[in-house]
């Protein structure tokens, strides 16, 4: 009975040794990764024009944090109101954003739409459709109570991977 005993001891210990070990090294593992990127001290920058609102900062137009640009609602301000041209408008400013910050179309990951009139989605997805390649980003969609700011009949802002 006592033999019994100790194989089940020693078996407690090497399992526990053994144990002791991998989460040592994951722990370590860890520590590594950490240690990596806070030697890196990722920034926020300011890419793009900052609006102000009587001489006091307001928002940014773009901002890099490491590597992901943020890029500020764009919305048409222009004749003609119609939903296709103002969503070409939008689209194309986005991706002067993009590209004049090292990122494109294709590395969206997020793009947020806001429309003046929920009527619209359809002829807004005619337009949007296909313009991010392949694997097109995550969306949401939503109707703004009371319009979109300014004259514009649709807003878009979006998060981009730069690589």
């Amino acid at each position: 009975m006592e033999t019994k005993t100790t194989r089940r001891a020693s078996f407690k210990k090497i399992g526990t040794g053994l144990a002791a070990l991998f989460g040592i090294g994951s722990v370590s593992a860890m520590t590594k990764d950490t240690n990596a990127f806070t030697a890196k001290k990722v920034k926020k920058e300011v890419v793009g024009e900052i609006i102000t609102d009587q001489d006091i900062p307001l928002f940014s137009g773009a901002v890099k944090h490491g590597n992901t640009l943020y890029i500020a609602g764009k919305g048409a301000h222009t004749e003609p109101f119609e939903i296709k041209a103002h969503t070409e408008i939008v689209l194309q400013e986005l991706q002067k954003e993009l590209e004049r910050n090292g990122s494109s179309m294709d590395k969206v990951l997020k793009v947020n739409v806001y429309l003046a009139d929920l009527g619209d989605y359809k002829a807004m997805n005619e337009v949007f459709r296909g313009r991010f390649g392949k694997n097109p980003p995550v969306r949401t969609t939503v109707a703004t109570y009371g319009g979109v700011p300014g004259n514009s009949l649709v807003e878009m802002d979006c998060i981009a991977a730069i690589d």
